[in-house]
């Protein structure tokens, strides 16, 4: 992959104190592999203090401009929430209207990830009329059960928000937290992985389908894809050289003694050097 070096990006996460650690890595990551020379990193958070985020600018006194913007208390109050999903990931999706106005563009991306090629490509393509681009992990018979289980009138895929580009301007035309939570109200039983059924429910007709091994690649992709096409595995020397980045989803990431899978390479590298 063509190692551009671009000036700079905005970047989007919505984080509370127990993921920093994460998020510090995915920084490093960043300003490794990324192909920029500077980040505007803005965080969307409720629990960051002010010695929380000096501590992060010492941390990172070059390559990066942070912007710590607290979200209103009581803002997502009656949306579901539990320990492994807490009410940051509801952020994500109000973050057209809690950004500065004069950004027209900004990548989100989940703490859980490492960058490992530059991004220049998918940061700054057209977005063809729809408001996000970003990756689905699921297959065509999870994305019909999908479209049943939260009542979605047109077939559209399942988006993981992970990763997000995200045409600000045109979704501040359209972002109304009324729409969300009144949907929210009406499916908040169907709802598995909330912040994602939201987002495909209400918006995932108008989202750029962006390749899953390149923007978003989890083991379990990886594992799939390979399963359906054993002449051409993809292997880590395939993603050390083609994938952008790694997204270590669900329960199993390479901190825990328990994880399996093959991408955790990837974050060892960062944490070992």
């Amino acid at each position: 992959m063509e190692n551009q070096e671009k000036i700079a990006a905005n970047l989007l996460f919505c984080v509370n104190r127990k993921v920093l650690g994460q998020m510090s890595v995915c920084l490093r990551s960043l300003l490794r592999s990324g192909g920029y020379r500077h980040y505007e990193v803005y965080v969307l958070h409720s629990d960051l203090d002010e010695s929380i985020s000096r501590a992060m600018e010492r941390d990172f006194r070059e390559g990066v401009t942070f912007h710590f913007i607290p979200v209103p208390e009581g803002l997502f109050a009656n949306f579901p929430e539990t320990g492994r999903y807490p009410k940051q990931i509801y952020y994500r999706l109000a973050a057209p209207l809690l950004l500065p106005k004069e950004l027209d563009r900004i990548l989100y991306l989940d703490v859980d990830m490492v960058v490992i090629n530059p991004l220049t490509e998918l940061y700054e393509m057209d977005f063809g009329g729809n408001y996000y681009a970003g990756c689905t992990h699921t297959r065509e018979f999870l994305t019909r059960l999908n479209q049943a289980r939260l009542q979605s009138e047109k077939a559209v895929a399942y988006i993981n928000t992970g990763v997000l580009l995200m045409d600000l301007n045109a979704l501040r035309e359209v972002i109304r937290l009324e729409d969300i939570s009144a949907y929210v109200r009406e499916h908040e039983k169907a709802l598995i992985l909330p912040d994602q059924d939201i987002l495909t429910a209400l918006y995932g007709d108008r989202i750029k389908l962006v390749d899953s091994l390149r923007w978003n690649l989890s083991d379990r992709v990886l594992a799939f894809y390979n399963g359906a096409h054993p002449k051409e595995k993809r292997d880590v020397n395939w993603v050390r050289e083609n994938t952008s980045i790694v997204h270590y989803c669900g329960r199993n990431k390479p901190w825990n003694e328990s994880y399996t899978g093959t991408l955790g390479v990837f974050y060892r590298e960062l944490v070992i050097e």
